[in-house]
């Protein structure tokens, strides 16, 4: 081999000592430069292999699987370290390019927003002409002089920004819809239906009808539906709420989008105000690196306490998958001071599910008994995945005959075979929290769930 081959020192090096991952990371990027893609991800499989815990080569190698074009192998990397602690803002922008390859372009933009929140720094203007945003626009000293730096102007960055569109929603869902999850229900109808239903008695004692509820879970159990039809119970309005409808580019819209959100909800009380991943919105201010987002989390506390406005009649409710990432401040009583575990569903309540989503489809006397026996930790969204994958098979052969035929129970049963519960995995990085960050025993329903199953 030639003595001025740039990989030869490092290959040496490592013949001396094979399990230095550092060595083997910078071999790997080495390669990485030299666009050596393949020989790039063996060596971070290997660095990986004696430093398992080391985020930037999981970060490396999923960077690496995206340039190869391998999006499902890059976007498990990726998820796994989007639900660490202290993640890297270029982390996010990754997410955001696996979410446009995959043609969801509206988390993409919020996953992109949330980076560039974290870290003006990781700024992709090749990515956002991709996503379809408009960047922010650099003064050009061609372009303008002192004398139009006046304010008043309509320059970009002076110009207000439009007005916010929230849409109102009259939900047509109830509790009645909402299958199993009956504790979850009668916790909702003491902090939230009773009050209203009963304001007189509450305004006798100087109880305020509102407050906050926190659900947590895994994902897919439902948590949603379950404040959509909290909204439908009380016949509210229900304003949902994402990340990508706060986050702004610009310095401070993103706080003034979150004021204007809670004086829409506070104009239309009685109002079911719902942040899905609340956790994007208030994570925890001691791993953020960048001031903005701490500005946002003091605007969305000081918006939860009605420091300006009355929150009468305003039903908070939040929902997040990481309830650890999620700011302590949030769970001062006033605030979301109820925090709700939503389990996976259990058996009745399997049952239930597996009915409604066979309803409307040709089916052949289901044992839906034996199916949810069958289905225990799966999510709501795993048993719909199921009834997609029986469907798949059903059509295939269809095609195949010409002769559509129902859907019978062991059709399904071959469907869960190929399928695994996704709350396994959710619940192996919870169980950590529960066993090791329980403060205040806030996490006890999820070690009461474990010893259950």
């Amino acid at each position: 081999m030639s003595r001025d081959d740039p990989f030869q020192a490092l290959r040496e090096a490592l013949q001396i000592s094979p399990e230095n991952a550092p060595l083997r990371k910078h071999l790997a990027d080495l390669h990485v430069r030299h666009g050596n893609l393949e020989e790039a991800e063996v060596e971070y499989k290997l660095a990986l292999k004696y430093a398992t815990q080391d985020s930037s080569i999981s970060h490396a190698l999923a960077d690496v699987y995206f340039r190869q074009k391998k999006y499902s192998h890059a976007l498990v990397i990726v998820e796994s370290l989007l639900g660490g602690s202290n993640t890297l803002p270029s982390v996010h922008v990754l997410h955001a390019r696996l979410l446009l390859v995959t043609g969801e372009v509206q988390r993409a933009c919020s996953q992109y927003q949330l980076a560039v929140q974290l870290d003006p720094q990781v700024t992709d203007l090749q990515l956002e002409r991709e996503l379809g945003m408009e960047t922010s626009v650099e003064p050009d000293t061609e372009l303008w002089s002192e004398s139009d730096s006046t304010p008043g102007l309509g320059l970009p960055w002076e110009s207000e920004p439009n007005e916010p569109q929230f849409e109102l929603q009259r939900p047509l869902v109830d509790f009645s819809d909402v299958g199993g999850m009956e504790e979850l229900k009668e916790q909702i109808r003491l902090r939230i239906i009773h009050p209203l239903n009963n304001a007189s008695i509450y305004q006798a004692y100087g109880k305020p009808i509102g407050g906050g509820i926190l659900m947590y879970g895994p994902p897919g159990c439902g948590k949603t539906l379950v404040a959509r039809a909290t909204a439908g119970e009380i016949d509210a309005d229900f304003l949902s709420v994402g990340i990508n409808d706060i986050l702004d580019m610009w310095m401070g819209n993103s706080e003034r989008n979150l004021h204007d959100v809670f004086q829409s909800a506070r104009r239309s009380k009685p109002c079911v105000l719902f942040f899905d991943e609340v956790d994007a919105l208030g994570a925890s201010r001691s791993d953020m690196r960048q001031s903005a987002g701490r500005h946002l989390i003091n605007q969305f506390l000081a918006e939860m306490d009605g420091v300006n406005s009355s929150n009468d009649g305003v039903l908070i409710m939040g929902a997040t998958n990481a309830p650890w990432h999620l700011d302590a401040a949030f769970r001062r009583p006033g605030r979301f001071d109820r925090i709700l575990f939503v389990p996976p569903p259990d058996m009745p309540a399997r049952v239930e599910i597996l009915n409604v989503l066979c309803q409307g489809k040709p089916t052949s006397k289901l044992d839906l008994q034996q199916l949810a026996k069958k289905t225990a930790a799966y999510s709501g969204a795993d048993l719909k995945n199921v009834i997609d994958l029986a469907i798949e098979g059903k059509l295939k052969t269809a095609l195949r005959t010409g002769t559509p035929e129902p859907i019978q129970t062991r059709d399904l049963l071959d469907a869960i075979k190929l399928t695994k519960p996704t709350t396994k995995e959710w619940f192996s990085t919870a169980r950590n929290y529960a066993l090791y960050s329980n403060v205040g025993g806030i996490y006890d329903d999820i070690l009461e769930y474990l010893k259950q199953q």
